[in-house]
């Protein structure tokens, strides 16, 4: 997976960081003695202050004062020149074409450091937070010249959410455009129209000024775009970062969305049911939606670091592009997409140049009726798989399957569940579009009881049967009325040979 992207890195990748991580180390250990000259300052004129001898205590009072003052004009002129440094850096790095040379070192350096970016960020509109929410939604926002749709966005946002899910989230606007006009209108009519979501701590709107950002002219032109495009995306990638690394410690999750997007009904609910179908699974990025950067799911604690990858390489590509290489860097071989789609892409107007831009996820449903709880749990099946299309694939949401050879007759694909549970309704499917003979031609499902271990394997050793595949589709009602006990197994059971493979399309369960 490495070798495919290696070509866009640089030599100077590793002097960067390396550079980059030890002035930041530097900034932080000179804070430290700042404050340490501070406090000694403070209780050095504490002491003279009570000394009875002094009579002229006024002008030791202003003695203080001006060393104090003088302190803090160091302070400010130290951290400006580290500011001043760190954007050389990046200007240096800016001029010379990325290769391989170090770069998995790089990056290894980088996946272990979590602090935050050196931004001092305008607070336009933001209260205190009482607690740590679950998700944190982040748009980032330019002035467009054709249409406007960030005010839509956000009232999507608020009026798709119950107001259950609304105790849950948190919005983050970031308005990213120079022109401080524009950002003061914009700020108006946000603060009119979502007042009580600021108030209440669900909404804030940020800047980040442009002195924090690297250089944005002279850029490399890959792809062969012109100037005014890398310099677009570029500045889109440093908004991002700058927004990312500002809400690393809002919440326990984030989704990206982009400023011109509508969201399903209840997208939050749905987020969390395939957060806890996916516990203890390894991933890096969910995927709710497949167009550009909306919908993108992530774990907070991996922010930071996101922000310093979209940061080192602002110029080389777009923002979606690179965290394809992002996620496959942080071992997530594989797109984890989620169906139906829960946000849609319904801007007109692209916010660049104010093209057009018709794209649409036909996967995306306004209102996504009853979707499964697929509780935790471990898969078998005894059948041959083929390739990578393994049995976890049919249990989830994600936009893929099990695939199998001819099944024989007593080949079982088994879910194991990590506690018993009160099932209400099952649905399974099999075959897709384009294989519609690949389907269970012959084939039961069975609900089991009983727990034992069996060579290291756990496996219920009572099952009962619910019915039989009819055109290799499954679907029962009110389990919970038909079955005695709390459900430990459940099987799918091949009652009789066939010669034709089998996909598993999806295999979902609603919990009572």
């Amino acid at each position: 997976m490495l070798e495919s992207i290696l070509p866009i890195f640089s030599s100077r990748s590793f002097i960067f960081i390396y550079v980059y991580c030890v002035r930041r180390c530097s900034s932080f250990i000179l804070l430290q003695e700042r404050m340490l000259k501070f406090h000694q300052v403070k209780h050095i004129f504490d002491i003279l202050d009570k000394m009875r001898c002094l009579r002229k205590r006024s002008t030791i009072s202003f003695l203080g004062v001006l060393v104090i003052f003088l302190l803090f004009m160091n302070l400010y002129i130290e951290d400006s020149y580290v500011m001043e440094g760190d954007k050389q850096i990046l200007r240096e790095t800016s001029t010379h074409q990325l290769s391989p040379e170090h770069y998995i070192h790089t990056f290894k350096d980088l996946s272990n450091f979590s602090g935050a970016l050196n931004v001092t960020y305008r607070y336009l509109a933001v209260m205190p937070l009482q607690r740590k929410r679950f998700l944190t939604i982040g748009l980032s926002s330019v002035r467009r010249k054709k249409g406007s749709y960030l005010l839509e966005t956000i009232k999507s946002i608020f009026e798709q959410s119950s107001y259950e899910e609304l105790k849950e989230i948190s919005v983050v606007v970031h308005l990213a455009d120079f022109n401080s006009s524009w950002r003061e209108v914009m700020l108006q009519d946000i603060t009119q129209k979502f007042a009580h979501h600021i108030i209440a701590g669900r909404l804030m709107v940020i800047h980040a000024p442009e002195e924090h950002y690297p250089v944005l002219s002279g850029l490399k032109r890959n792809y062969n775009d012109p100037e005014d495009r890398v310099r677009f995306r570029s500045k889109q990638n440093v908004d991002y970062a700058f927004l990312l690394n500002f809400c690393a410690n809002i919440s326990y999750y984030y989704v990206m969305l982009e400023d011109d997007v509508r969201c399903s009904k209840n997208f939050l609910t749905a987020i969390k049911k395939v957060i806890a179908s996916l516990e203890g699974t390894y991933w890096v990025t969910l995927e709710f939606s497949k167009l550009g950067y909306i919908g993108k799911l992530y774990h907070s604690h991996d922010l930071p670091r996101l922000a310093h990858f979209l940061l080192m390489f602002y110029q080389e590509m777009p923002c979606d592009w690179l965290l394809t290489h992002f996620r496959s860097l942080l071992a997530q071989k594989n797109v984890i997409r989620f169906k139906p789609s829960l946000f849609q892409h319904m801007g007109y107007y692209s916010s660049y140049k104010g093209t057009e831009n018709k794209l649409k996820d036909d996967d995306f449903e306004e209102e996504p009726f009853d979707l499964p709880d697929n509780p935790p749990a471990s898969l078998y099946t005894n059948m041959t798989v083929f390739e990578n299309y393994d049995a976890s694939k049919a249990y989830s949401s994600v936009d893929d399957y099990f695939w199998g050879k001819p099944p024989s007759t007593g080949d079982v694909f088994v879910i194991i569940f990590e506690k018993p549970i009160v099932i209400k309704r099952i649905k399974v499917n099999t075959g897709t579009e384009d294989r519609q003979n690949d389907i269970l031609h012959h084939g039961a499902l069975d609900v089991g009881e009983n727990i034992r271990y069996f060579k290291q394997n756990r496996q219920c050793i009572t099952y009962i049967r619910l019915g039989e595949f009819r055109s290799g589709n499954f679907e029962v009602s009110d389990v919970n009325q038909k079955i005695p006990f709390d459900i430990h197994c459940m099987r799918i059971y091949v009652t009789k040979t066939q010669k034709e493979w089998l996909i598993i399309r999806s295999i979902s369960i609603w919990t009572s």
